[in-house]
């Protein structure tokens, strides 16, 4: 299953290490990455293989989140085939 993951807040040191490090840790891999500065506030979004995964989807969101919650950002994981027909136009 493939997962696409966002993750929105105020630019500071160690975003991108920090989800990095959890999605290693769970043996979830990183197909494709995206990150920005808009306005001050970092914008990152990653395609994700959970196929190796230690973790379903509901469980890696809730552990993300708290384990990035010092970032101080906005973490949303959502299901590939969720986020497409949310995002269809």
């Amino acid at each position: 299953m493939k997962a696409i993951i966002t993750v929105v807040g105020g630019d500071k040191v160690g975003i991108i290490a920090k989800v990095s490090a959890f999605l290693a840790a769970h043996s979830i891999n990183i197909i494709d990455i995206t990150q920005t500065i808009l306005s001050g506030n970092f914008v990152m979004m990653m395609m994700t293989d959970f196929e190796k995964a230690d973790l379903d989807l509901d469980s890696a969101r809730k552990a993300l989140c708290e384990d990035c919650q010092s970032l101080g950002v906005e973490i949303n994981v959502l299901n590939e085939k969720v986020f497409s027909e949310m995002h269809r136009i």
